[in-house]
């Protein structure tokens, strides 16, 4: 392992995280806000850079996957710790809590430490959400996108920070294909902004949303989330962008190039949707029939919390820890599924579900033709024997560690539904979960050691748990290789 050009790359990435800090800077001096708040993490980043950067390396070295992972890994361990600064040295938070608020929002999980949020002055605010922004997309893909040099081989950063498996190339070149996944999650985004701004909001809180919707991220500008708007039209909004950002946006790259038709061919997104619809209209039939909530009241609040929840943004529009229990199951069931494949969605992802159901199928078939050879498709895509594994692999991963990091929740005192609702939700990248963390609370009530947990559970959820497990395997650092 090239262990200068993990260096090397590093402090170029840290350099550009801190330079991004310029916005809320700005924003800090227009206000009156902490301005060392800012200033600080930025030349600490600067400094960084110059004591990564010493040795030097050329810029057109390539990279190995392993260097690619390792990069990976320590630029979100890193950035995350950049990022929690701001928080500590404003005063708002403990040095605990601003390490859980950075990991929540760079990670786009959006569960809050803070209990009252009016009280942040905007560029605090902005911050927040500019989190959501830059983890949404990706850190490395955001850097491959913007730099003009970001190196040889760094389509093995990216691989590692991507999300779900997918056979998409959409173009020839990684850094082409940054660029232009960049352009459309920043015309979204826009269009997002002019949207809400359209509807009333000003431009910062517009922004703010924006960042949060676009990212799947979930932080607000008010304590009661978007149940403080009491606004149909507003959830409407923000549910068509919830959903659409739950696509995989190389789909979107795909059509710019070769129309709307790939968009209706696609059978991840079709399957994704259709799990929204069967969710919203069992969760109304559950509020209509036991709740006796009226079924136009209970469509409404169905509809917006299943986008909201299933493309792990975490925005909520009413308390549904107060639903029935088949209700709040189905919450449930739809946090774990998540979005889609390379988007900026969270959980399992409804492509590895469709491979999983379909590798279930093809075990039945082999018991019974145990000399058949089976393919598995999705749409036109053939995906290998070994992508199924991987999908097996990850569901396997997955599972165990939330159930490991729900067992740390309880040995700390958390409650049993408790610890299972945020193992589930941090590791899914959503951010409410149920009882005491549900829908219209906070994570501020999590013991310590609880809270170093859930960062360490928001954090393997999305790098999807590979790339930092590899990390604490002693013979991934030795220079001879695996």
């Amino acid at each position: 392992m090239n262990r200068e050009i993990i260096r090397f790359m590093l402090s170029r990435i840290l350099l550009g995280s801190g330079l991004v800090l310029l916005l809320p800077l700005f924003l800090s001096f227009y206000y009156h806000g902490p301005v060392t708040a800012f200033l600080i993490p930025m030349a600490l980043s600067v400094v960084l850079f110059f004591l990564l950067r010493a040795r030097g390396i050329s810029p057109y070295a390539g990279l190995t996957p392993r260097e690619g992972t390792a990069i990976t890994a320590i630029t979100w361990l890193s950035v995350s710790l950049l990022y929690a600064l701001p928080y500590a040295l404003s005063g708002v938070l403990s040095p605990l809590d601003s390490i859980v608020e950075s990991v929540s929002g760079l990670t786009g999980t959006g569960a809050t430490v803070i209990n009252d949020i009016t009280v942040l002055p905007p560029s605090l605010l902005f911050f927040r959400a500019m989190t959501h922004w830059l983890g949404g997309l990706g850190i490395i893909v955001i850097f491959v996108a913007l730099f003009p040099q970001a190196g040889r081989g760094t389509t093995k950063m990216v691989n590692a920070e991507s999300t779900g498996p997918t056979n998409s190339k959409t173009l020839p070149r990684i850094k082409e294909t940054a660029r232009s996944l960049f352009i459309v999650y920043f015309v979204f985004t826009a269009a997002c902004t002019a949207a809400l701004m359209l509807w009333g909001m000003d431009f910062l809180d517009a922004l703010d949303h924006a960042f949060s919707t676009i990212a799947t991220g979930g932080f607000s500008t008010r304590n009661e989330s978007i149940a403080y708007y009491h606004s149909a039209s507003l959830e409407l909004i923000l549910v068509f962008f919830m959903v659409i950002s739950s696509a995989n946006f190389g789909m979107y790259v795909d059509t710019w190039k070769r129309g709307f038709h790939v968009i209706l061919e696609d059978t991840e997104f079709k399957v994704y949707l259709a799990i929204v619809a069967i969710s919203t209209v069992l969760i109304a039939a559950s509020l209509a029939l036991t709740s006796h909530i009226p079924l136009a009241e209970s469509l409404r609040e169905s509809l917006f919390q299943c986008a909201s929840i299933s493309s792990t943004t975490g925005f909520v529009s009413a308390d549904f820890d107060r639903w029935p229990a088949f209700a709040k199951l189905m919450i449930l069931l739809i946090m774990i599924a998540g979005g889609c494949g390379g988007s900026t969605a969270g959980g399992l992802k409804v492509i590895r579900l469709i491979l999983l159901f379909k590798s279930f199928s093809a075990i039945l078939k082999l018991h019974m033709h145990p000399k058949a050879v089976f393919h598995i498709t999705v749409g036109r895509e053939r995906f290998s024997q070994n992508t199924v594994f991987q999908v097996l692999a990850f569901f396997f991963i997955y599972m165990a560690l939330s159930a490991l990091w729900a067992a740390c929740f309880m040995a700390d005192g958390v409650a049993f539904m408790d610890a299972l609702g945020v193992a589930f939700s941090t590791m899914s990248n959503t951010g409410p979960a149920f009882g005491q963390f549900g829908a219209t609370c906070t994570y501020a009530a999590l013991p310590d050691f609880s809270k170093v947990i859930a960062c360490l559970s928001m954090l393997f959820g999305r790098l999807e748990s590979v790339t930092l497990l590899s990390i604490f395997i002693p013979s991934f650092w030795r220079r001879g290789g695996w």
